[in-house]
């Protein structure tokens, strides 16, 4: 079946994600697909839309699909392509976190939370997890229910991302998280410390109602260290979220 999407697309002149994902095991493919050379998301679901009218229903090309359509912001869209990829995949569901950040854009807060709550049996030491949780929770119900029932976390060696737990605990304030994100340890990684620092402040600031500060931070994330990777598009996507939802304030 590989053999035979990848010819069908070659034989169109693809050169978009869709065949970068193909080219690669499912798997890895998830990880590298906001590697899009020319980040075009319309063509690339042009031509996912295309394949999927000649085979429809195809799990992997619908669950691709399901990320083209987050980055352009169709947040139903998204959930019902990775919906249709689960049907075929159950057991994929406690794995697939990026559905769950498709709930909380789309407003469907609730089934964020179950999403998130199922990923932390396969991957208990994600502080992301725990974050995406946290503000499904926050909005579903309360700050407080979010608080009380704040995912623990141990292990997360990505820096700065035990201090970003503990600003979402109430145990670390938002200067802490930008020191530890100073950390030269690995001067390679600088960047991508400073991108997560000001992504995760921004969601902070968000969801304690601070519209200059989560603005702020998510435009330094979205913009000034910006990385090509899934979580990079998230920032791109919640700057257009906070545009909107601050649109006339």
């Amino acid at each position: 079946m590989k053999s035979l999407l990848l010819n069908d697309l070659m034989l169109r002149g693809v050169c978009t994600i869709a065949l970068v994902w193909l080219l690669l095991p499912m798997a890895e493919a998830q990880l590298r697909s906001p590697s899009l050379y020319d980040r075009d998301y319309r063509q690339a679901l042009s031509d996912y839309n295309a394949f999927l009218k000649k085979h429809p229903g195809h799990p992997q090309v619908t669950n691709a699909r399901g990320d083209v359509h987050f980055f352009l912001g169709m947040f139903k869209e998204s959930i019902a392509d990775y919906d249709v990829y689960l049907e075929v995949n159950p057991k994929e569901f406690p794995y697939h976190w990026k559905r769950g950040i498709s709930c909380y854009y789309s407003g469907d807060f609730e089934k964020g939370v179950a999403q998130f709550e199922s990923h932390k049996a396969v991957n208990p030491h994600d502080v992301e997890n725990a974050v995406w949780h946290f503000i499904c929770k926050a909005r579903a119900e309360s700050l407080e229910a979010a608080r009380k029932d704040l995912i623990p976390i141990e292990g997360d060696g990505r820096i700065p991302m035990m201090k970003v737990h503990a600003l979402f605990a109430g145990k670390a304030t938002p200067e802490d998280v930008l020191q530890r994100a100073e950390d030269t340890t690995r001067p390679g990684r600088l960047k991508i410390q400073r991108f997560y620092a000001h992504l995760y402040l921004g969601i902070y600031y968000e969801i304690i109602g601070n519209k200059k500060k989560a603005v702020e931070h998510i435009d330094l994330a979205a913009i000034k260290f910006f990385d090509p990777h899934y979580m990079g598009e998230v920032a791109k996507v919640h700057k257009a979220y906070l545009d909107r939802l601050y649109a006339g304030d």
